[in-house]
């Protein structure tokens, strides 16, 4: 092991090292954000800031964020996907349509670092929470919205949810993969991805905050996050405008290239790549004659050729079981998985040993399954600090921290807040 191999696992073991021992108060302690979003979006983003130690206050409606009800539940308003974006929040439920919420609301904006929404920004704005007016009650915030489209186009006013934005940044589309039937991915890819841009934006905001004296509006539209995001490897001919000969798109990708490959027993991703592993394959399989009819030992002809080779891959990789040929792979080195199915994944050897799910006891839910924040410090660890809160539970005890009257002893959406 060399002395740079050395000093990372030195690196790494001290960082899993510290991980138990310290509370967990996370590298953006200190930092509080108005999490004013719901659904996936918004709360995917608020959820890695809270991972990362911030203090988020979810401020809900009467009725609450709307993803409560959708998933599996044992127990309404607290469902699967509910508890997964919600940790290490707090809830404040306040009626931001009545003068006595938005009262609330404003005075916990002036005690905030972020606020960030995902409603269209006319509807923020009708409820008096726009970027002018939250800077004239915080100068320093970081204000952060997360629409469907660019304020500066036609769309700008659009509703937007996942499958509009898959279907509009090229992503159905491509999922047809030649074929008649285009289809949406089966995952909330945009939300998440657009989340974890807004995570992004946030953040180098924060760093400009601290070295410039600056506090600004961010804006992270989906669309224009998600067509970036797409485009990454599939501008192809787009790159060069003048020469519309050239298609666009990633033709490995595009053309029934990229497919798991069926074993004896199953189905395995396996992935030679590079010109060592396919000539290491295919001399393995007993099949080197196919190193130079399919013209593999040249990047451009095996690019040209990809379809052919993948399909002569499919033949060969049906003559063992899958745990045979995940063992032959890592013996020389190519890249290969077994297929998971969504509930085996908890038992993948790797994710158990790194200790990615938590089973903790939730105060209302009993026992629940976690994914644990996966960035790990060495100075400032993260953990789940808490759980999915229920629907205005912290509510009074928010207020009381802002220095915020609950008048009558009742918090939530028909309280009345005013300034000590």
């Amino acid at each position: 092991m060399s002395h740079a191999d050395e000093t990372v696992m030195k690196a790494v073991k001290t960082v899993k090292a510290a991980q138990p021992a310290v509370e967990g108060r996370g590298p953006l302690a200190g930092i509080r954000v108005i999490d004013l979003t719901a659904v996936v979006l918004g709360p995917m983003c608020t959820r890695e800031l809270a991972d990362l130690g911030a203090d988020v206050i979810k401020i809900e409606s009467p009725e609450g964020d709307m993803m409560r009800s959708n998933g599996v539940s044992l127990h309404p308003g607290m469902s699967s996907i509910y508890l997964a974006l919600n940790r290490n929040k707090r809830s404040v439920k306040l009626d931001l349509k009545g003068e006595a919420g938005r009262r609330a609301l404003s005075g916990l904006i002036e005690t905030a670092d972020v606020l960030i929404h995902n409603m269209r920004v006319a509807a923020i704005e009708r409820l008096g929470f726009g970027y002018e007016a939250v800077r004239a009650i915080n100068p320093k915030i970081i204000y952060c919205a997360t629409p469907g489209f660019g304020q500066d186009g036609p769309h700008y006013d659009r509703p937007a949810f996942d499958d509009v934005i898959q279907a509009s940044c090229g992503l159905v589309g491509v999922n047809a993969l030649g074929q008649d039937k285009p289809d949406y991915t089966p995952s909330l890819i945009a939300d998440k991805t657009a989340g974890l841009a807004a995570v992004n934006a946030v953040l180098a905001a924060l760093v400009c905050r601290e070295r410039q004296g600056i506090a600004q509006y961010v804006e992270v539209p989906m669309l224009e996050t998600m067509t970036a995001f797409m485009l990454t490897e599939h501008m192809g001919g787009m790159t060069f405008p003048g020469h519309p000969e050239l298609p666009a798109g990633y033709a490995r990708l595009l053309h029934g290239g990229r497919q798991p490959s069926p074993t004896a027993d199953g189905w395995i991703a396996v992935l030679p790549y590079t010109e060592r592993h396919w000539h290491a394959f295919f001399e393995l399989a007993g099949r080197a004659d196919l190193f130079e009819t399919l013209g593999v030992a040249n990047r451009h002809t095996r690019n040209a050729n990809i379809q052919s080779i993948y399909t002569e891959l499919r033949k060969i990789t049906r003559t063992k079981t899958t745990a045979e040929w995940t063992a032959i792979c890592d013996e020389i080195d190519v890249p290969c998985a077994p297929i998971y199915a969504l509930e085996d994944l908890a038992e993948h050897p790797h994710l158990k040993a790194v200790g990615l799910f938590e089973d903790v006891e939730h105060p209302t839910e009993g026992r629940i399954r976690q994914i644990r924040p996966t960035a790990r410090f060495s100075e400032t660890p993260v953990c789940i600090r808490s759980l999915a809160p229920t629907l205005g539970q912290h509510t009074e005890e928010v207020l009381e921290e802002a220095g915020l009257l609950v008048e009558d002893g009742a918090p939530g959406a028909g309280c009345v807040a005013q300034h000590r």
